[in-house]
């Protein structure tokens, strides 16, 4: 399953989401709103205004979850 962390810099949430996600060993890739308007786009189109942005198959939330996390190890 691909799992993709859209985030911004100096985001706190973010971090821990990246190190949540590597402590739980899931492979992940990282998107930089700041830097893809198209991105952007497709994260306010699911409704979502705040950092981190994580999608995962078919599930998707906002801000740092470890409950969500630990259910994709």
């Amino acid at each position: 399953m691909a799992v993709t962390v859209y985030s911004k810099p100096a985001c706190v949430q973010c971090v821990a989401t990246y190190k949540e996600l590597e402590r739980k060993g899931v492979d992940f890739s990282v998107v930089d709103l700041t830097q893809d308007d198209q991105a952007f786009s497709k994260v306010q189109d699911l409704g979502y205004m705040q950092v981190p942005v994580v999608i995962a198959g078919e599930d998707h939330w906002a801000g740092f979850r470890p409950d969500k996390i630990g259910a994709l190890s």
